[in-house]
């Protein structure tokens, strides 16, 4: 495959895994029926194109890398995130929609660029992952400030104060420069409370872990809308969302995983009492708005999905 054609190519795995993971029937999120206040499917499908150009650019730049014109540490991951969630901002008016999914598909399009293909134009995950990892440890303080910007302009809720460097304190990218804080470092002072940085930081575990196996298994045998939403169930059954964690505390966050298990100990979408089970599992979340609604998780299984696209998997 040509090398302007693979970076197209990465980018349309990564855009058509977004739009499988909103256009599902998950519980407490966003999709193509139920929204939220000022946040609807409008705005993720809006999101989701213009986020599509940084995800070819990011790709270009990992290709970059593997033929030797690039260092991994000038892939300028932070810029291009904060170049990501700018234009995701100027073209819808839903507020924060992406942001979590833009920290974990920048870093895999870079590192799928890194990564060669095989004649069905399809990657090596292993590979990818030891790609994504270089990629992640290679991070510079300015990808931290950069960052630290893009969280600034996409305002996500449950921003509380970190112990150290936090994203409110006006001299943290000061000093993000001034200490020499990568942003790798960043991410492993939050990714005790963060899921996200905790990706990050441990080589996306559970993407690679958890969510894509069990996302790979279902598709071999039930529809991609089942499978997304037992996928989703599953992550939140096991690692408890913590976007939602992070506005009302643990132990509430607790009871939404037991739940999930729930459902799918139910038969989820498969049977009668499971799909019961989730209308009112989804009506459970939504009473309280956007505080249980379990991004993180939405994130992750978008990752999941991206996984499976540049693997080859089409509906």
């Amino acid at each position: 495959m040509p090398l302007c054609e693979k970076a197209k190519h990465i980018s349309k795995c990564l855009t058509t895994a977004i739009l499988f993971e909103v256009s599902s029937n998950k519980p407490g999120n966003v999709n193509l029926v139920v929204g939220f206040e000022g946040t609807r499917v409008e705005h993720f499908l809006s999101s989701a194109v213009a986020a599509s150009p940084t995800f070819e650019e990011a790709a270009r730049r990992g290709i970059a890398v593997l033929n030797g014109k690039l260092k991994v540490s000038e892939a300028g991951t932070g810029q291009l995130m904060k170049t990501c969630v700018a234009d995701i901002d100027a073209w819808q008016k839903g507020g924060n929609t992406l942001l979590g999914t833009v920290m974990l598909f920048v870093p895999l399009a870079v590192a799928a660029g890194m990564t060669p293909q095989d004649e069905k134009g399809n990657f090596d995950l292993q590979k990818l992952r030891e790609n994504l990892k270089t990629v992640a440890e290679a991070t510079t303080p300015e990808d931290a400030v950069n960052v630290y910007d893009a969280i600034a302009i996409a305002k996500p809720s449950g921003l509380n104060d970190a112990p150290d460097l936090s994203v409110t304190d006006a001299d943290s990218k000061a000093r993000l420069v001034r200490e020499n804080v990568s942003l790798f470092k960043v991410f492993q002072i939050a990714a005790g409370y963060d899921d996200i940085c905790y990706e990050w930081v441990n080589n996306f575990p559970i993407t690679f872990g958890k969510a894509y196996p069990y996302l790979s298994d279902k598709l071999k045998s039930k529809c991609l809308n089942t499978s997304i939403i037992h996928t989703f169930l599953k992550v939140l059954a096991e690692r408890p969302d913590t976007f939602i964690s992070r506005k009302v505390g643990l132990e509430k966050t607790l009871e939404v995983s037991k739940e999930a298990a729930h459902v799918l100990e139910l038969g989820g979408v498969n049977t009668p009492q499971g799909k019961e089970a989730i209308l009112q599992f989804d009506k459970d979340l939504r009473q309280w708005g956007n505080n249980y609604n379990p991004g993180t998780t939405a994130d992750i299984t978008a990752a999941a999905l991206a996984l499976c696209t540049l693997n080859g998997y089409r509906p």
